[in-house]
């Protein structure tokens, strides 16, 4: 995943008329580059176990190429048992706490010596531990492909104006630390530097895809899931902020497959790799999931204002939704005149509510307003 916790931060869609003015002026994605590779490639993920992993490894096995995984063979180990696993740590100790178990010593021994056409690094928060990497698999890997967030951008969840791949990224004091932050502050920072250090060790061959939210089937954050599951139950929903509020988010199977579709086309560069190729409302996105699921919801708009005074977090309490005010938007055509697509938002939400049903179980929900405390915000809300 690119974003931990409920940290993620999302950038939303400029009008529609804007949208189709840029298209006509999509940047071209380099002057020029390696021709695509054919045949089976082999590529090499960092990782690989969970959410975004999964639907790389899926997308690239169904294209006949041939994965290595490298990661401690503690997540999901039963996961494709047909492919080439090499276990190993990539973290570095932390200084702070005991040489135990729990804190293993780096061990990068199972790549040396490999080759492979591309790498594909699904799990990297901290600059130096990219470094490490870096300097194992220079030379031996023709394409590095880091997966980072949209969280490098300074002006993120600051206000609505958008951003793009040259837009000022976030800094931190300590670019070596080994620390995220208490209320992960520094996550953007260190994406950024993790960056540089890929960049740096694979010119002209690194790919940095900035994905946004990450949602579909298999998603542990629940931050997008918890809609899913507030159609299926039906009833008066509360539903957040302006209905022509913007929402930009990505399926995890598209975002693999784009992956794969990077690598297969050799092409390198920064992306933000977010949805749509166009504009999706947050009522769109809601009577979607009423058309899709269970018709027997309504929606009560309550504004941004009385959410934010009531203390409901965006993309935590309230999947979906960040305050108009603060609805920046990345632009993607870069990432689209580099052969993203999006499959349409009525198939992921009914793929996540199949998962909520049959795979996701019964644990408790990490993201997502409870009933209870939906329906004192509404009585609250009519009351005043």
């Amino acid at each position: 995943m690119a974003t931990p916790g409920s940290t993620r931060r999302s950038f939303l869609a400029t009008s529609s008329a804007a949208l189709a003015a840029a298209a006509l002026q999509r940047p071209a994605v380099a002057a020029a580059r390696p021709p695509a590779r054919s045949g089976k490639q082999k590529i090499l993920v960092l990782g690989g176990t969970t959410f975004l992993g999964p639907a790389t490894v899926e997308a690239a096995l169904a294209k006949g190429h041939e994965i290595t995984l490298f990661n401690r063979g503690k997540t999901n180990p039963g996961l494709f048992p047909e492919v080439e696993k090499l276990h190993g740590q990539r973290r570095r100790p932390r200084p702070d706490k005991p040489n135990d178990a729990r804190n293993p010593p780096q061990d990068l021994k199972a790549l040396e010596g490999r080759t492979w056409d591309a790498v594909v690094d699904t799990s990297a928060y901290f600059t130096g531990e990219v470094e490490d990497v870096c300097k194992v698999l220079a030379g031996h890997v023709a394409q590095y492909v880091f997966i980072s967030t949209l969280s490098v951008y300074k002006s993120l969840e600051q206000d609505a104006n958008p951003v793009d791949e040259q837009s000022p990224l976030c800094e931190c004091a300590d670019k070596y630390t080994l620390d995220l932050g208490k209320n992960y502050e520094n996550y953007g920072a260190l994406k950024h530097y993790c960056e540089e250090a890929a960049s740096a060790a694979f010119p002209g061959k690194a790919t940095l895809v900035r994905p946004g939210y990450i949602v579909g089937p298999r998603d542990p954050s629940d931050r997008f899931t918890c809609w899913p599951a507030r159609f299926l139950r039906g009833g008066e929903c509360l539903a957040p902020g302006d209905q022509d509020n913007d929402l930009q988010f990505i399926d995890v199977r598209d975002l693999g497959a784009w992956i794969v579709h990077l690598i297969e086309q050799r092409i390198a560069g920064t992306f933000n790799a977010t949805g749509f190729d166009g504009r999706i409302s947050t009522a769109e996105f809601l009577h979607t999931g009423k058309g899709t699921l269970n018709h027997q919801c309504s929606f009560t708009w309550v504004d941004d204002g009385f959410l934010e005074q009531n203390g409901v977090s965006a993309w935590g309490e309230m999947g979906c939704w960040t305050p108009k005010a603060k609805n920046g938007h990345a632009d993607n055509q870069r990432a689209i005149a580099a052969g993203a697509t999006y499959r349409p938002i009525a198939e992921t939400i009914r793929d996540t509510a199949a998962w909520v049903k049959d795979g996701r179980g019964t644990g408790p929900w990490r993201a997502g307003m409870k009933a209870e405390r939906e329906r004192e915000l509404l009585a609250k809300w009519k009351a005043r």
